[in-house]
């Protein structure tokens, strides 16, 4: 990669950021916004907190950190303007939204929402946050787009510990985690820029029949997964009418309880001819195929039958990690649809990884509630940024010709090129004292160890599936 490259790189970094700058209002919050969001993009053996940002920006930890924690700029209206740029690079109409939710483990107590819980990211109960996050996700690339960050009980029945980490009284009442996803959508939706037609999510909510009835009441159709005990019944359930004891009322009929099983059961009854291998997506290592099952049957609802839906039945190949689907599409829904927007859920976990790895989604040092807010709106926006490089730059009707490693070249490539020339600032102590940072240039001996040329590093770090 030559030094012209390197130079429109900056210059569609500038663009990109241009974009988003008015969103932040003041001017001291436009120029900070850009120093944190290129910190971003460079750091990247070092964890993402003010102090490491800072060594390769020209901003001081402290006026980075006043930036997340202390600045009054609204993240809502920044992510307004995120799905609108994302729009015309993202919309397609085999796109789906997909909630999930991500842990961020953390020591102490203070730190806003913090609790002993189940943390994905270690696999176990631990010390931690826990966000719940809308994608979008679809043929064109994915992304995270919005966030909740969720209180456990322990602190929304502490309004004074709510007060000192700074949590508006609009957040101060328990909500749990599929009210947040369902939030997320609603507020998508009223914006109304980046749309999809489909919901995914795992069985967190799909085991919640508020959540499934507030998504198809929206208009959305649905692909939830739900805990293989859950219990169903056929589509077309016996009733019968108990004996009348000569006393009272007469019984109302009801469903032959017996006819009523656990999804489990059901999958494992199913013939062999009922289940069929579908390819939902091309991915890095070829074509995901799974073997799938569909049926209709009822859900229960208070023990007795409720609304006909899907019943989607998933097993890899080999027969292992089986899994289960509600959907209330249409009977006349292709299942080969059913099957892509099931196993569309999954590059949401990709996209986590990719961030916390490359954009320092989890690595940060603030406590309360506009410092959380503020660091994963700017980590939206340095994603957001990769993904413009990866359509604008690479093959993006191919990403799956792209040569493996590929995102984490891109990332080199990008963490290079965006370091200023130089950074020589002054930083005002407490105490008046001034101390300069020594000036640091941008390493042009270090073009030639990079990689091959930014074309060839930008897929697939944001395809589909």
């Amino acid at each position: 990669m030559d030094a012209a490259e390197f130079e429109r790189l900056e210059a569609s970094f500038q663009t990109f950021h241009a974009h988003f700058a008015p969103a932040f209002g003041r001017k001291q919050w436009r120029e900070r916004s850009e120093d944190y969001l290129r910190g971003l993009l460079v750091q990247a053996a070092e964890r993402g907190n003010a102090e490491n940002l800072a060594e390769v920006t020209e901003a001081s930890d402290r006026v980075l950190q006043r930036f997340l924690s202390e600045a009054k700029w609204d993240d809502q209206a920044v992510l307004r303007r995120l799905q609108e740029y994302l729009a015309p690079r993202l919309q397609h109409a085999d796109a789906v939204w997909a909630v999930d939710e991500s842990g961020f483990p953390k020591q102490g107590k203070k730190s806003v929402g913090v609790s002993r819980q189940y943390c994905g990211a270690v696999g176990k109960r631990a010390n931690c946050q826990i966000g719940v996050f809308l994608a979008h996700v679809g043929p064109r690339g994915r992304a995270l787009v919005d966030k909740r960050l969720w209180l456990p009980p322990e602190w929304t029945d502490d309004p004074i510990r709510c007060r000192e980490a700074e949590v508006p009284e609009t957040a101060q009442s328990y909500q749990s985690k599929t009210d947040l996803a369902l939030a997320l959508l609603r507020q998508a939706q009223q914006w109304g820029v980046l749309t999809a037609a489909w919901v995914t999510g795992d069985d967190v909510y799909g085991q919640a029949p508020t959540f499934r009835d507030g998504v198809a009441q929206a208009g959305w159709k649905y692909v939830l997964e739900i805990p293989r005990n859950t219990p169903v019944w056929p589509e077309n359930p016996t009733w019968e009418t108990p004996p009348y004891p000569g006393r009272g009322p007469r019984p109302h009929p009801q469903p032959v309880a017996s006819e009523r099983g656990e999804v489990r059961a059901r999958a494992a009854a199913l013939p062999p001819e009922a289940w069929q291998e579908l390819t939902v997506a091309e991915g890095a290592q070829g074509p995901r195929t799974y073997r799938f099952a569909f049926e209709r049957v009822r859900e229960t609802r208070d023990g007795q039958p409720g609304q006909g839906l899907w019943l989607i039945h998933k097993q890899n190949l080999d027969g292992s990690e089986a899994r289960t689907f509600f959907s209330n599409a249409p009977t006349d829904t292709p299942v080969a649809t059913l099957a892509r927007v099931a196993m569309s859920r999954c590059p949401i976990e990709t996209e986590f990884e990719v961030e916390k790895s490359h954009v320092a989604l989890d690595e940060y040092e603030v406590r309360r509630w506009p410092g959380w807010q503020h660091h994963m709106t700017m980590c939206f926006l340095a994603a957001a940024f990769l993904l413009t490089l990866q359509q604008e730059w690479g093959k993006k009707d191919a990403p799956g010709n792209a040569p493996a490693g590929a995102p984490d070249r891109l990332r080199a490539v990008t963490a290079q090129a965006l370091r200023p020339h130089s950074v020589a600032r002054v930083d005002v102590a407490d105490a008046g004292a001034q101390r300069t940072r020594q000036a640091i240039p941008r390493p042009t001996a270090a073009l030639s160890a990079v990689p091959g040329s930014l074309a060839a590093c930008s897929a697939p770090l944001n395809s589909s599936l």
